[in-house]
């Protein structure tokens, strides 16, 4: 075994799941390259007809996904096979999202942009052995935002309903609204 190369354990098998096209691609050439047998999917019935079929060893799985919810391709991979480990991504840092994903049996929960780096850690940690944090993390502007957006998401895009639930004024949520997301 070379330095580069992983201890992936024998089943290397990798399911992707992610609806960005690109970020699929990319994510599916660089953990080939670190040791995966990657097999990808872009939705989450064909997440699932995968796990049903060939319920892989790892999985990183998307939570937003066109067709519905990552959740539902976790769910499929835990009754195939309870030993997978999977990560599941999130374009956007939701606490309630991640306990969810965590109590279905995911091992790890990942903020978007996420790299290979930081994948590959949060699949083959374990027990007290955790990833080191990322090189990149969210700021806590970002980190804010994001949770007001998903907030104003939950109260289907009511603002005074948004506003009262996060006990704002209703004038300054309007303003972080209107605003670009923070880095």
């Amino acid at each position: 075994m070379g330095d580069d190369e992983l201890d992936l354990g024998p089943d290397r098998t990798l399911l992707l799941v992610d609806d960005d096209e690109p970020f699929l691609r990319r994510l599916a050439k660089a953990m080939e390259k670190r040791g995966f047998e990657v097999e990808t999917a872009g939705s989450v019935v064909a997440g699932r007809a995968i796990a049903t079929a060939r319920p892989p060893a790892y999985a990183v799985v998307d939570l937003r996904l066109e067709d519905g919810n990552g959740l539902d391709v976790v769910e499929v991979l835990r009754e195939k096979r309870a030993d997978a480990r999977v990560v599941v991504l999130t374009g956007y840092g939701a606490i309630a999202t991640a306990v969810a994903a965590v109590k279905i049996g995911a091992t790890d929960y990942l903020s978007k942009p996420a790299d290979a780096n930081d994948i590959t850690n949060a699949l083959l940690a374990t027990g007290a052995n955790l990833p080191p944090p990322p090189d990149n993390p969210m700021s806590a502007d970002r980190v804010r935002w994001e949770h007001i957006q998903r907030v104003y998401e939950l109260c289907d895009r009511n603002v005074s309903e948004t506003a009262r639930r996060l006990n704002m004024h209703r004038r300054t949520l309007q303003r972080i609204l209107a605003k670009r997301s923070p880095q």
